[in-house]
């Protein structure tokens, strides 16, 4: 593949992953919509953008995934909704960010990878970063929003986890997106009392699912084949950055000392460890 064709692939499904985040908070500043309900229709537009997607590419009695696998998927989306209900964009963006990264380490140390000096020491700056974010005072993130973004962030973590090494992931995306839906409508008829219905909300929903999940994941895998595993995790260290930007133009939401020292610890942090890896050696994209 041409170098300036996965260039142009790579910015494109980071600028989609970027705008979910953007997506979500334009939809609770800017609309009615209740979280249920942004989540129930994200996924429902997503499952029809992948399953069409899927559709045009090959036979869709080919769409593979599994429901534990869904349920972690149901879980990020649902967490992600009501946590963006009281967090900032480029905060609720490197909280996820950042708790799908450190889902993922603490996977491998269990399994028996070991970190090295820098590596430790990466680990040990981002998780700092992680505390300094969430600590009392002034500027600090709404807790119990910031407690559901770190479990999006691992709920992901663990569908990105069970995703590593399926032989098509596009196709496995497909599949879990159309097993969560009947999650998140479950979910949603729990909800019902109070459910706000809003078409401007259904809108943005609409757009997170169909073209920034569901577009997106197809751009983003179509971008990997031609970057090596340590380049694709180095240029998602960007989405939080992307979010952040998106929410001060598109919301006018503050860039804060705290954000800002956050983002350098967090991000710097698992770049240490990204790096650490790439000279002990070779790894799989997942």
């Amino acid at each position: 593949m041409r170098r300036s064709r996965v260039l142009l692939l790579t910015l494109i499904a980071l600028i989609a992953f970027a705008a979910n985040s953007i997506l979500c908070r334009l939809a609770f500043e800017r609309s009615d919509i209740d979280a249920a309900s942004f989540t129930s229709i994200r996924l429902v537009s997503g499952a029809l953008a992948l399953w069409l997607i899927v559709a045009l590419r090959r036979d869709v009695r080919g769409i593979g995934g599994s429901w534990p696998s869904a349920f972690a998927l149901f879980a990020y989306a649902a967490a992600f909704s009501f946590a963006y209900v009281s967090l900032p964009t480029g905060v609720g963006a490197l909280l996820l960010f950042g708790a799908v990264q450190a889902t993922m380490i603490f996977a491998g140390l269990r399994a028996g990878e070991r970190l090295g000096r820098r590596q430790g020491a990466g680990l040990a700056l981002a998780l700092g970063g992680l505390g300094y974010l969430l600590m009392p005072g002034f500027a600090a993130p709404a807790l119990g929003g910031s407690l559901l973004m770190l479990a999006a962030g691992i709920a992901w973590g663990v569908y990105s986890l069970r995703g590593r090494g399926t032989a098509d992931p596009l196709g496995a995306t497909a599949g879990n997106f159309l097993r969560a839906v009947p999650l998140a409508l479950g979910a949603s008829v729990a909800a019902l009392p109070g459910m706000q219905p809003d078409v401007a909300g259904a809108g943005y929903a609409v757009l997170s699912g169909a073209l920034a999940s569901g577009a997106g994941y197809a751009v983003w895998y179509a971008a990997l084949r031609g970057l090596t595993a340590t380049h694709a995790a180095t240029v998602q260290l960007s989405v939080p950055v992307i979010a952040a930007a998106g929410g001060t133009v598109l919301l006018g939401e503050p860039v804060t000392l705290r954000l800002v020292f956050a983002s350098i610890a967090i991000l710097g942090g698992i770049a240490l460890v990204v790096f650490g890896r790439r000279q002990a050696g070779p790894s799989r994209a997942t």
